[in-house]
């Protein structure tokens, strides 16, 4: 192929084609040079300088002959060229990167024993590569508060090695810019606008800015506590649900192969800890689809507001009550498949479980740090002003917690969920991908309104890594011939991109999911660090291989959902128990808060 090139790094080799750095091509050799600022799916930012290498660039004399200009350069943000030979590795590119993580490490607040990151610090990581036993600078600072206004995040300036990870995620991937860099030189760091706190500012809690973080400046916050303390009450009753994509992440924080749907080994690691009753937030899922796409319907046959956004990612609905309050009229009105759950949970299972309403305790699990900011909301509080979902811990804290008991997890037997609110179709199953919703949604929309059976259930088009994802399915509603149009979008500022085109008449579709985080939920700030677009895909993969796998694949075939709606929710999706149940409004918030 004409469009093959060929570098040498550390003597071997290797071709490279569309790579567009040095640091890409390296990795293609099989060499990881350590960095902190660069992330492939963000923009090149060349502010840690540890990626640094010794370049032989080539050039013709004025005799015609080839030398070579040899200079330490950024491997992540110099292109490769044809002829050039790259070393990652000489006496003074070790001297270079070892005297670097020293003066981070004098400007670093160095509590390891007790930091959340300790384990996957990759601060600490290139530390240990390096050989770095001793700091020979002096700390130039004072210690500076720490930022834990926020329901989801806790903000330690004192760890911030101004890689610049956090503010390019949050303006380039959600559109936010919630955080960015504030003054110069030494003073320099990285906080909300005015060096305000995080809860005071235009966040909207999805986390990725902890995801990307590659010390411990930015994290998920820790209820932990709160859960072993229900767990030790004995006047509480605890319950807890938990979320579709947990399991395809959790296996990873024991050593197994991304995408392995650990769920029988999960509920088996709840019942050691201590839970007595353990529920499926599939099931709610399922409960999502009754009612979303039965909303869906009626939109189209009484000429409702159209298109309609999905509802189910917290992140974006406060996104869009920022941002584009506008569009608050396009929102479905159903809450989330956690906040459902957990609202009939506190309806219905005291009186099931023998205990008052006030003694029952509801844990969630989810792989979101937006679920956290959406339990403290008022508007899903009981009437008695305590909140339906008591905590939410995330898929990096359970297995905190799986850990700390000294549980086997990788060797564990499998057990199932409780019933009835354990059972849930793989249609919830595959929310935790992006697309997931929509097909889940479309399989059941399509029986609904054609009235017959779905023989292929798989919505192919749906599915994927791709940003921005289309489709159109026939349908036949009222005796017309209808071409029902689709979108699917990750990642606030795509969806803000598909917004516009909606408002410009470039984009005409019908009914619209949107999720905060790459690839969906399976990449949401609480799962495991370290999330990279091949264990994105396997996640997802094995999302959709437990799909093809189930014995229920549509959420309308769940059996217990319908006894549920018999008993507690009026008989029918969208009566008037299921809305006041199931369904929530939406405000125009403050864009500063």
């Amino acid at each position: 192929m004409s469009d093959v090139k060929k570098l040498t790094v550390n003597g071997i080799e290797v071709e490279f084609t569309t790579e567009r750095n040095i640091l890409e091509v390296v990795r293609k050799a099989g060499i990881n040079i350590p960095t902190f600022c660069y992330k492939s799916e963000l923009s090149i930012f060349g502010a840690c300088r540890m990626c640094v290498c010794e370049v032989s660039t080539p050039f013709k004399t004025k005799d015609g002959s080839i030398a070579y200009r040899t200079m330490p350069m950024a491997a992540c943000s110099t292109a490769p060229e044809d002829g050039m030979i790259v070393k990652t590795d000489t006496a003074e590119l070790r001297k270079m990167r070892k005297i670097a993580v020293e003066l981070l490490l004098a400007n670093h607040n160095v509590d390891c024993p007790n930091c959340v990151r300790s384990a996957d610090c990759e601060l600490q990581d290139v530390a240990r590569r390096l050989g770095v036993t001793e700091v020979r600078y002096s700390q130039k600072k004072e210690l500076e508060p720490i930022d834990d206004s926020s329901p989801s995040i806790v903000r330690d300036p004192n760890k911030c090695i101004l890689c610049g990870d956090c503010v390019r995620v949050c303006r380039e991937l959600q559109g936010v810019s919630a955080i960015d860099f504030l003054r110069r030189g030494s003073h320099a760091k990285v906080a909300p606008a005015f060096d305000g706190k995080l809860a005071d500012s235009c966040c909207v809690n999805c986390g990725q800015c902890a995801a990307v973080c590659p010390t411990g400046a930015i994290t998920v916050k820790q209820d932990i506590p709160k859960v072993w303390d229900a767990l030790y009450d004995k006047t509480k009753t605890v319950v807890v649900q938990i979320a579709p994509s947990v399991r395809m992440a959790l296996g990873e924080e024991f050593g197994l192969v991304p995408g392995t749907n650990v769920e029988g080994k999960m509920v088996t690691a709840l019942r050691l800890m201590g839970f007595k009753h353990i529920y499926d937030t599939d099931f709610a899922a399922d409960m999502t689809i009754w009612e979303e796409a039965t909303e869906f319907k009626t939109r189209v046959l009484t000429g409702g507001v159209l298109p309609m956004f999905t509802s189910c990612c917290p992140a974006w609905i406060k996104y869009a009550e920022t941002f584009i309050p506008d569009m608050l009229p396009h929102l479905s009105t159903c809450r989330s498949p956690q906040a459902m759950f957990s609202s009939v949970a506190k309806k219905t299972l005291p009186a099931e479980l023998g205990c008052e309403q006030k003694d029952l305790f509801l844990v969630s699990i989810m792989p979101c740090t937006a679920k956290k900011m959406e339990a403290g909301l008022e508007k899903f509080n009981e009437a008695d002003g305590t909140p339906e979902t008591d905590v939410v811990i995330t898929t990096s804290e359970f297995a905190r917690m799986i850990k700390s008991m000294g549980i086997d997890f990788a060797s564990l037997p499998e057990t199932d969920f409780d019933k009835p609110m354990g059972f849930g179709s793989s249609a919830g199953l595959i929310f935790g991908a992006s697309g997931g919703v929509m097909e889940a949604a479309l399989r059941y929309a399509y029986e609904d309104i054609m009235g017959k059976k779905l023989e292929n259930i798989n919505f192919t088009a749906v599915r994927g890594m791709d940003e921005v994802k289309e489709a159109a399915v026939p349908l036949t509603i009222n005796g017309a011939e209808v071409v029902v149009k689709v979108v699917v979008v990750y990642g606030l500022a795509k969806a803000r991109e598909v917004v516009e085109a909606i408002k410009a008449g470039k984009l005409e579709c019908h009914f619209v999911e949107v999720m905060a985080c790459p690839g969906g939920c399976i990449s949401g700030a609480g799962q495991p660090i370290g999330a990279n677009r091949a264990k994105r895909e396997a996640r997802q993969a094995g999302t959709y291989t437990s799909d093809a796998a189930a014995k229920v694949q549509k959420s309308q075939d769940n059996v217990p959902l319908a006894e549920c709606y018999q008993k507690n929710l009026g008989g029918a999706p969208n009566s008037h128990e299921a809305h006041t149940l199931l369904h929530t409004i939406y405000n125009k918030r403050d864009v500063v808060k």
